[in-house]
């Protein structure tokens, strides 16, 4: 009788299992659509979205782009409701944006939370769009971790469990998706594994260890002495285990999968300036990507104007990308719109990417045909005239003092509130 296989939790319909991956990691500006897709073209088999804080995704409305057919979730940002005159045109703001076709059952949307019923919230409106919900517990950066979340969590580990069992309950099975978790390592090897024994119980499919501890900076060499141990822990509860940390090409994260015997690998900082970097060598590698970079940098391009990319975003990548010794660097770095930088890299002969340019900034509106002092002058003058209303209402006399008041008797309670329908503008501001 043949011995049964090692123990795997079941990964649900609409999810995906990890295992045997090479993927990108969660980054906050290199993990927008347009580098997801490069990272795919090249070979990701998965890619993780930039950390959403839940918050930050609460309230906002659901809607497929017409002209780029990616499905984008946007909401008046909260300054601007706070003071129209930012933006009179009042556009909304992208917070997320997902391709549907292209990114289908190979998108894991990565949430910064600290409360529970937040997180099925934030989770609630987009699980049906992608393959997987995954909590951030890794990162150390004072945004995160000031609120609570990130790396704080390792500090309270009963509330991340805690957090990880509502989603895969309330999110997990309902929408049929897989809940997972990146940590960091804590400084004690007992300490570490009693904290994955913990979150491997609570129902997940994935853990993703980043090899260094919360104190740790990028700068500092990866600590892998853990390693092995976790993905003992997890394989024992049948939990995917990713490794993350110092991984720089497909061919180092299948060594090192195989070395450590964890289940996959996730790329992170080698993809941002080298998106080339999850091709097998069969097919270049990466390290053809130093000859080769105009190449990519034309296919992100092409795939930022598609998708319309936000022009800020863009121009960062664009920066990581083109090596600094470059010419094309320099010139990048003074444009100011699409139209701008497809002079500068010399992609005129590129059929149609020109004319897409201008088309693209022409909806995102740059460059701006308005300039900073003027704008900064027209918002100062419309918060002036704010208290000259308000001293003006005061000194007018009071017409109304001899209305006789008559006492109002009390709404009823059991009166069913009705909310209206207002549709939201089209106008969009990415």
């Amino acid at each position: 009788m043949a011995s049964p296989g090692p123990k795997r939790v079941p990964i649900p319909k609409n999810g995906v299992d990890y295992r045997g991956k090479v993927v990108l990691a969660p980054m906050v500006r290199s993990g927008e659509l347009p580098s997801r897709l490069l990272a795919l073209k090249y070979g990701a088999d998965l890619v993780w979205g930039p950390e959403t804080i839940d918050r930050a995704i609460i309230g906002t409305t659901r809607r497929l782009n017409p002209n780029t057919f990616t499905i984008e979730f946007s909401r008046l940002p909260t300054s601007k409701i706070q003071n129209p005159t930012l933006d009179p045109s009042n556009r909304e703001s992208v917070i997320y944006r997902i391709h549907p076709e292209l990114e289908h059952k190979r998108l894991i949307y990565q949430i910064g939370t600290a409360n529970p019923g937040l997180a099925v919230q934030a989770a609630k409106i987009v699980a049906a769009d992608v393959a997987g919900i995954d909590v951030n517990a890794g990162c150390p950066k004072p945004f995160s971790t000031a609120g609570g979340m990130g790396a704080a969590l390792l500090k309270t580990p009963d509330l991340l469990c805690s957090i990880l069992r509502k989603l895969v309950e309330e999110i997990g099975k309902e929408y049929e998706i897989g809940i997972s978790v990146k940590i960091r390592l804590l400084e004690k090897s007992e300490d570490t594994e009693a904290l994955v024994r913990k979150l491997v119980a609570t129902g997940i499919t994935g853990l993703t260890v980043h090899c260094r501890t919360t104190p740790m900076r990028p700068r500092e060499r990866v600590i892998r002495q853990q390693l092995r141990m976790v993905g003992d822990v997890c394989r024992e509860a049948g939990v995917a285990c990713i490794m993350n940390g110092d991984v720089t090409s497909r061919t180092e994260a299948l060594q090192l999968i195989k070395e450590y015997n964890v289940d996959a690998a996730m790329i992170a900082t080698e993809a941002e300036k080298n998106p080339s970097c999850f091709r097998p060598d069969a097919e270049g590698g990466p390290d053809e990507w130093k000859s080769m970079w105009k190449t990519v940098v034309t296919e992100y391009m092409r795939l930022a104007l598609q998708v319309e990319n936000r022009w800020g975003n863009t121009k960062y990548l664009l920066n990581q990308m083109i090596p600094g010794k470059e010419t094309y660097h320099a010139a990048m770095t003074r444009c100011k719109c699409y139209a701008d930088v497809i002079k500068a890299l010399d992609l005129q002969d590129v059929e149609g990417m020109m004319d897409q340019a201008r088309v693209v900034d022409e909806r995102l509106g740059i460059p701006p045909k308005e300039s900073r002092a003027s704008k900064r002058a027209r918002v100062n003058e419309a918060k002036a005239e704010v208290p000259a209303k308000k001293e003006k209402h005061k000194s007018q006399p009071n017409e109304q003092h001899s209305v006789k008041r008559v006492k109002l008797p009390e709404p009823s309670t059991d009166a069913p509130i009705i909310l209206q329908d207002v549709p939201a503008t089209a106008a969009l501001s990415v």
